[in-house]
């Protein structure tokens, strides 16, 4: 076999497509059908008219068949601006926003200006996995910033992991996997710590359209100079059901956008065309849509917080966007645990372990429950099958 990087070698294998192969010679019995709450992407198709603007424009718009501009559609870029620009009470110019093939390219066209090989990044954990993976690819070192027993982290034990290397702080709010709301006081205080110390502040708002919270999250892009500091990323998948389309959002500097393009054009040159009309067309006309999807989320989130209230000895440690956080009863670690659960109980769920650094014991206690694309009936049995487990 010819050389592999080492750093590629080095990091563990995708963690979703991991419990995919747990199912392999799995039999469910009809009456204990697959409860999958492994993954947070939606598994229904888009609603019918946005699927219906998609089939129109590659019928009969040429354009939606070639390369566009590396940094995204004017017309797209320009609608985050503003819907953004109104959603945090800022002023964003479509000069900020960069349309990248979702948003784990958004967090490696970003990384990727700031890092390299040696640099270090901060991760709060339980930390998204393809974050960390891809730092490990890049050589960069991730630092773990341990949240507490409310799963917030602290920008007070941040400061006392910056170092000379330090590029950047990851915040993602809501959070994957804890689903916690990072309340807007922490994120500004996180902001503040980054600012003084000449780093960036990097915030992942895949999941800002299923947030409980009324009006803007955060202020930052209310204050002046923000995109000296900031960079936020966003993704269409969760909102408009596009996931196979792979279109997310990045907003940053100008100048910055200079050293994303050379990125973006030499890993996709351009995304998805029809992914971006099909996003631009969900911004125009889905908002009722949206608003409706968002209430069934909450509402599900309301419905598992309830069904796992009541298991002894399971603790929910947070709950919010389409994840749960739970600590199990169980001596077993969380990655024994879970494969256990998929043969015994028909739950395919991810353990802890594949969003905490190795050996930490928080991972082997804790498991994510992905809720969202379960309905409530279907989380009370997750909540039957559970008291029923035992290992």
């Amino acid at each position: 076999m010819a050389w592999i990087n080492p750093a590629i070698a080095a990091t563990f294998a995708p963690p979703v497509m991991e419990a995919r192969r747990w199912l392999e010679g799995v039999v469910f019995p009809p009456d204990r059908p697959l409860l999958n709450v492994s993954q947070a992407a939606p598994v229904d198709p888009p609603p019918e008219p946005l699927r219906a603007a998609i089939a129109d424009a590659a019928l009969n718009r040429p354009e939606a068949h070639l390369y566009g501009p590396v940094l995204g559609n004017p017309e797209l870029r320009a609608a985050v601006a503003a819907e953004f620009g109104a959603g945090y009470r800022g002023r964003i110019a479509s000069d900020q926003v960069a349309i990248t093939q979702g948003c784990n390219q958004a967090f490696c066209a970003a990384v990727t200006t700031l890092a390299g090989a040696g640099d270090e990044v901060i991760l709060p954990t339980p930390w998204y996995f393809n974050h960390k993976m891809w730092l490990d690819m890049a050589g960069i070192r991730a630092v773990p910033l341990p949240c507490g027993a409310d799963m917030l982290p602290d920008p007070d034990r941040a400061a006392g992991l910056i170092g000379p290397t330090t590029r950047a702080i990851v915040l993602v709010t809501p959070n994957n996997p804890s689903g916690a709301e990072y309340p807007g006081d922490l994120v500004g205080a996180f902001f503040e710590l980054a600012q003084r110390h000449g780093i960036a502040l990097i915030i992942d708002e895949t999941y800002r359209d299923f947030d409980s919270r009324s009006g803007p999250p955060h202020d930052l892009l209310a204050r002046p100079g923000w995109d000296e500091t900031l960079i936020q990323l966003y993704s269409f998948s969760k909102a408009y059901r596009l996931t196979g389309h792979r279109v997310g959002a990045l907003t940053a500097s100008v100048a910055r956008m200079a050293q994303i393009e050379k990125f973006l054009d030499s890993v996709a040159i351009s995304t998805s065309q029809l992914g971006q009309i099909g996003a631009l067309w969900g911004m125009t006309h889905l908002r009722d849509w949206l608003a409706g999807e968002r209430a069934e989320i909450l509402a599900r989130r309301a419905a598992t917080e309830a069904a796992l209230a009541g298991l002894p000895g399971w603790q929910l440690r947070s709950a919010g966007a389409y994840f749960a956080w739970v600590g199990h009863p169980f001596r077993l670690s969380s990655v024994e645990l879970a494969p256990k659960m998929l043969r015994e109980a028909g739950i395919l769920a991810l353990p802890g372990t594949m969003f905490t650094p190795a050996g930490d014991p928080s991972g082997a206690r804790h498991l994510r429950l992905a809720f969202a694309n379960v309905d409530r009936d279907g989380i009370a049995e997750l909540a039957r099958r559970l008291a029923g487990l035992r290992a």
